[in-house]
């Protein structure tokens, strides 16, 4: 028998009581504070938003609004109900909540992990903008066991915390490692002392797609490609489609045929703009008008592996248009120079370059779905911890 169960033997054998957070905790929002206004106020204490990224810290100021051990939570947006644990000297935006525990009968750092699990049962996506209120949360129940219990269920989580943590660091090191080798290698083969280089404008003909937005989607219909595909499904080359729109729309859309390479001109920053894919199925699809179809000659693969290169974007980064959406123009793109071997070469580099790719995806597709394994075991055993005989209040 674990220490924990001779605990919960011990001290509470019928069953545990569950409390409302709003009984247990003094409920508090932050403050509004802009981005000029933390640029403006630069200084040590960090400031927490709704994001998850970097812990949610959003910058730091000089001042703080709260020192000691809180939780707080995300209220509003895509990551509301998010529980974060907070020990120090701190501030928080007006989209944070926060908890200070109020009760002598809970530890700030097992409410953590029990609102973990609990406060995303409660948000609300009215109006399509996920929301978890103060009143809300207020109203959440928690078991509440004995404090020694507490206390042993806090140290078993965090230990296993660390050791989820930890693996999930040397994964993500190892996945970006096998990101930076694959694009060396694939910027070592565009050598552009060996051949003759041209602007891409003269392999053939570059033009737009036609717009269609995302009310024109069907389970079937007319194949198509979406330039958001060309970030989050596709590689560098496709035989099938993800997308289909509806059948009306065939006649007024542009395409790209077998071979041709789809490059996208639209995008949230200027890193990725100007990706290419090499179209290889047996029909042609119709293309999104912020995407780019290019006719040509040469080898499509070839081309598309280019259009990854470091060679080729540290070229037209400087004809990105920036601001809520970048871009860039068919002429733009047209400018940026590639080197063109013989057609021999290119199906030599290509097949090279594929194969790599494969072998890459390979243990990059594999590396995420470990780590996911990994928090999904963690999340398992939290919630076991956390389940009790509840008995009624």
């Amino acid at each position: 028998m674990s220490r924990l169960d001779e605990l919960i033997k011990e001290l509470c054998p019928e069953g545990v009581e569950k409390k409302r957070i709003g009984d247990l905790c003094e409920i508090k929002r932050g403050r509004v504070m802009s981005k000029d206004y933390i640029a403006n106020n630069a200084g040590e204490y960090p400031v927490f938003s709704s994001q998850t990224e970097n812990n949610g810290e959003l910058g730091r100021i000089s001042t703080y609004d709260f020192e000691g051990e809180y939780l707080t939570w995300t209220t509003d947006g895509a990551n509301a109900g998010t529980v974060f644990y907070r020990k120090g000297q701190f501030s928080v935006t007006n989209v944070c909540g926060l908890l200070n525990a109020k009760s002598e009968i809970i530890l700030t750092k097992y409410l953590f992990y029990a609102l973990s699990i609990e406060a995303p049962k409660y948000v609300s996506s009215g109006m399509g903008n996920p929301k978890l209120m103060s009143n809300v949360m207020a109203r959440i129940k928690v078991h509440v066991p004995p404090l020694p219990v507490q206390e042993e269920i806090v140290k078993i989580l965090d230990k296993f915390t660390d050791y989820v943590t930890e693996l999930q660091a040397e994964l993500q090191a190892e996945l970006q490692a096998r990101k930076l080798q694959y694009q060396h290698y694939l910027d070592a083969f565009y050598d552009t002392e060996k051949y003759e280089i041209i602007p891409l404008a003269s392999l053939g003909s570059l033009t737009r797609g036609k717009r269609f937005v995302h009310a024109d989607a069907t389970d079937s219909g007319v194949p198509c490609v979406h330039y958001g595909e060309l970030y989050t499904y596709y590689g560098s080359h496709a035989d099938a489609v993800k997308s289909h729109i509806r059948e009306d729309l065939r006649p007024k859309m542009r395409y790209a045929d077998p071979g041709d390479v789809i490059i996208v001109g639209a995008g949230e920053n200027n890193i990725d703009i100007g990706v290419g894919l090499s179209w290889g199925g047996k029909e042609p699809v119709a293309v999104h008008d912020a995407c780019y179809t290019l006719k040509h000659s040469q080898n499509s693969r070839y081309i598309s592996y280019y259009l990854r290169s470091s060679y080729y974007h540290n070229q037209i980064k400087r004809w990105v248009s920036e601001g809520k959406i970048c871009s860039i123009s068919a002429q733009s793109l047209g400018k940026a120079l590639i080197p063109i071997p013989p057609i021999d070469e290119q199906n030599r580099i290509a097949e090279i370059l594929s194969g790599f790719e494969e072998l890459c995806n390979d243990i990059v597709s594999g590396l995420p779905a470990e780590i996911e394994a990994r928090q999904k075991q963690y999340e398992y055993y939290r919630d076991k911890l956390l389940s009790f005989k509840e008995i009624e209040s």
